[in-house]
């Protein structure tokens, strides 16, 4: 049964959770923030859209590049390089960017008469990010059901798993994931020396996948 709405990046998560889910799956929304690699992401999130005959949806929210502060937004400071760990990435954190998208989204999906918003957060985000954390999702999804007549809820089933059995999951499913984007910079290659594209490595490497990822370095 289609139910469910997903937010979908365009990213290696998200893009698996769209093949994975695919049969509850209605509608696919994007977000554009103002972040350096939206375009880049939002673009693959349309193909896989497209492939799959889900309907796609890319909602604005120019203000958040405008009144916020992070380096991943344009405008922000220099992405910073580093693995995950390093204490420098959190300066990509976009205050309760989540918060902000799974409103949205819920009020979009209750409009929809759909049941479920489905994001694709997992273990390795929590250190950094306070808005993929479980006590974060578990909050949003309480809030969006006392706030919506249906009870709508949020679905984060990856939220405790890591980006590497994500991308397992891919593997089985036949996922390209040179047809997806992570890296931060938003350039014509992936660096291949900020924290996404470290861990794009990594999860790739460690679910015995080819990585034909064309990295500057």
């Amino acid at each position: 049964m289609k139910d469910s709405l997903i937010i979908l990046s365009g990213g290696m998560d998200s893009v698996t959770m769209l093949h994975e889910y695919k049969e509850q799956i209605a509608l696919a929304v994007s977000f554009d923030y103002g972040s350096k690699h939206n375009e880049r992401e939002i673009a693959f999130a349309r193909l896989h859209c497209q492939r799959l005959a889900i309907e796609h949806l890319v909602i604005p929210l120019s203000f958040m590049e405008q009144y916020f502060t992070s380096s991943l937004l344009k405008g922000g400071a220099d992405i910073p390089e580093g693995h995950y760990a390093d204490y420098n990435m959190k300066s990509t954190v976009v205050p309760f960017r989540n918060g902000i998208m799974l409103s949205i989204a819920a009020g979009l999906a209750e409009s929809r008469h759909l049941r479920h918003v489905m994001m694709a957060n997992h273990s390795g985000d929590h250190a950094i990010y306070p808005d993929c954390r479980p006590q974060f999702v578990d909050a949003m999804s309480a809030a969006i059901s006392a706030g919506t007549y249906e009870h709508l809820t949020v679905l984060a089933p990856y939220t405790d798993i890591s980006k590497t059995a994500i991308a397992q999951r891919g593997k089985a499913l036949g996922i390209d994931y040179s047809e997806t984007w992570s890296c931060y910079k938003g350039g014509e290659r992936h660096c291949g020396k900020c924290g996404t594209c470290i861990e794009r490595k990594e999860a790739l490497r460690d679910a015995g996948i080819i990585d034909t990822t064309d990295y500057e370095a």
